[in-house]
């Protein structure tokens, strides 16, 4: 696979992230170390240390995932680690050009109002750093 093809997901669906912590999360049975990428189409990780990285391509499986399935993404969270940083200029970009809705907030409080969103069956997605 090349480095321009998104990553395929190894938790196929949506999921609640069941617990995060020490730089990893937990969903659908499994744990992964690293940050990762919730959509509807199922959780796969990125490479993401910090909110600056996502501007580098983290975030191209959530755009792909919009322009196949138009209307299946609607709100994005992102989770910038450990405190909340700014999302990089052409990160907003990038997402407003695909008409999501986003908002930027700590790891903690991203996930726990991305789970809260994907229960009530909402169009949600989430980026989420993983924080120490």
């Amino acid at each position: 696979m090349s480095e321009a093809e998104p990553r395929p997901a190894f938790a196929p669906g949506s999921h609640s992230i069941t617990a995060y912590g020490q730089g990893a999360f937990a969903f659908a049975g499994m744990r992964h170390a690293g940050s990762i990428l919730a959509t509807p189409n199922g959780v796969r990780p990125i490479e993401a240390t910090s909110a600056d990285d996502l501007a580098k391509g983290a975030l191209t499986p959530l755009l792909a995932e919009c322009a196949e399935n138009p209307g299946s993404i609607e709100f994005v969270i992102v989770g910038t680690g450990a405190r909340m940083t700014p999302i990089p200029k052409a990160v907003r970009a990038a997402l407003a050009q695909t008409g999501l809705r986003f908002e930027a907030m700590a790891t903690g409080p991203a996930l726990r109002m991305y789970n809260v969103m994907q229960a009530e069956g909402r169009h949600v997605a989430a980026a989420l750093i993983a924080a120490p």
